[in-house]
């Protein structure tokens, strides 16, 4: 079975804060999971704070709350903002050296 470092919930939370626009079925796309999961996922992460989401006609747009902390007890000292930036420093770091 196959694992990873990061959850599908901080995953989707870095495709919000990639693309505050990005809707449900790319985000189940890029997570390899279901629409459905990826709405629940959402809906956790809206439920929690973490994301606020806007209705715009049929679109929806969300905002990744930067400075809530993290809800982990080893990293409540740090924020949403500062994994999302870290993570999206290295992703960044990844392709300019390829």
């Amino acid at each position: 079975m196959a694992w990873g470092f990061l959850t599908n919930h901080a995953q989707a939370l870095l495709c919000i804060a990639h693309d505050p626009g990005v809707r449900l079925r790319e985000i189940a796309s890029t997570l390899g999971i279901t629409e459905r999961a990826a709405f629940g996922i959402v809906t956790d992460l809206v439920e929690a704070g973490y994301v606020v989401k806007d209705k715009n006609g049929r679109r929806n747009r969300y905002g990744v709350q930067v400075d809530k902390p993290l809800p982990e007890a080893l990293l409540r000292q740090r924020t949403v903002g500062q994994l999302v930036e870290l993570l999206a420093r290295t992703e960044l770091g990844t392709r300019d050296h390829a």
